[in-house]
């Protein structure tokens, strides 16, 4: 028994059970003896989570990412606990991996931990199968899980993302109107984010009369190494193209490597785009352009959302954030 089964069988949201629990002035007297006889006939006890910031909490959020050597998930680890300090949480930090059963029992770890709420680092922990994200919907009835960059719609799942798809459709779209068009994209993953990322540069191509081809979109390992690799193979297998597009800096600096080393000459010859505006796309020369995805803003709402759905407040399940597009050296637009 839950409070998510008490919201159900008084028919108010689990925001409204959680404001009777903590004693909030703003419930009807009605309302507040509605939820009071639903928890008596359920035998329902109030955990952790149902009393928000009252008595028990162990003022300890757990954070989940897949790779903490990742510029772009470094950051949000950075950002997520100094947001939580400054509320007066402390923090357990568990990296996953990419395999799912790593992330279950991690996911169970922090759960016997008895924390307080889950944050969940990056789009990869929104699996693609719905039975896989299955442990995430139920744990959401007795604990608030909150998605950094995902989405998945279920009670008690709190989601912060970037708007992958315009941004990516708005980075295309400005190659497109420059004059380029044979766009080549390299992306890492079929993530939540990168599904996004890959419809934004599609629609792009269709908004513009441009057949998508194949050919011209490619998976490669999220390295700099092995995006250069990939390039040289495709030019040396004839394909053409004029600029390229990554869904991460670290592709993008593959690109670099890949124009340096054939003595082609960027932007003139060459476009290149990153994607998540990292300290990457500022150690090449010349300086990538890259689409900023507002991590900090992200970190920052998701924790300010969880300390509302803390108090009871009634908050979105989704907060979508507005990327903005860095031009620097690899562009000319």
């Amino acid at each position: 028994m839950n409070i998510y089964d008490v919201s159900q069988h008084a028919g108010v949201s689990i925001a409204t059970v959680s404001r009777v629990l903590n004693g909030n002035p703003n419930v009807s007297d009605k309302t507040r003896a509605k939820v009071h006889a639903v928890m008596d006939e359920l035998g329902y006890t109030p955990n952790v989570f149902a009393r928000g910031l009252g008595l028990n909490t162990m003022k300890t959020i757990g954070i989940m990412c897949s790779d903490s050597s990742d510029p772009y998930l470094a950051n949000a680890i950075y950002f997520l606990e100094q947001k939580l300090r400054s509320h007066g949480y402390d923090s357990i930090l568990c990296c996953t991996g990419p395999s799912l059963e790593n992330k279950r029992t991690y996911f169970d770890l922090l759960l016997s931990k008895r924390v307080d709420a889950i944050i969940l680092a990056g789009s990869k922990f929104v699996e693609m199968k719905d039975e896989d994200n299955s442990y995430l919907i139920q744990a959401a009835r007795e604990l608030p899980i909150m998605l950094v960059n995902g989405f998945l719609p279920a009670p008690g799942i709190y989601s912060t993302l970037c708007n992958d798809h315009d941004a990516m459709y708005d980075a295309a779209a400005r190659l497109l109107d420059s004059g380029r068009s044979n766009i080549l994209y390299l992306y890492t993953s079929y993530s939540y984010s990168g599904v996004n990322k890959l419809a934004g540069y599609k629609d792009a191509l269709v908004s513009h009369g441009i057949t998508v081809r194949k050919d011209l979109i490619q998976q490669c390992v999220k390295n700099p190494a092995s995006a250069k690799e990939t390039i040289e193979q495709l030019a040396d297998s004839g394909l053409v193209f004029d600029a390229v597009m990554t869904s991460d800096d670290s592709l993008a600096v593959g690109a670099v490597k890949y124009a340096h080393s054939r003595h082609i000459a960027i932007p003139k010859e060459l476009a290149v785009i990153g994607y998540n505006n990292s300290i990457l796309s500022d150690c090449t020369d010349p300086e990538i352009s890259s689409v900023d995805t507002k991590i900090k803003e992200l970190c920052i709402t998701t924790v300010d959302t969880l300390m509302q759905v803390f108090n009871g407040d009634n908050v979105p399940e989704k907060t979508v954030i507005a990327a903005d597009f860095i031009q620097k050296q690899t562009t000319n637009f």
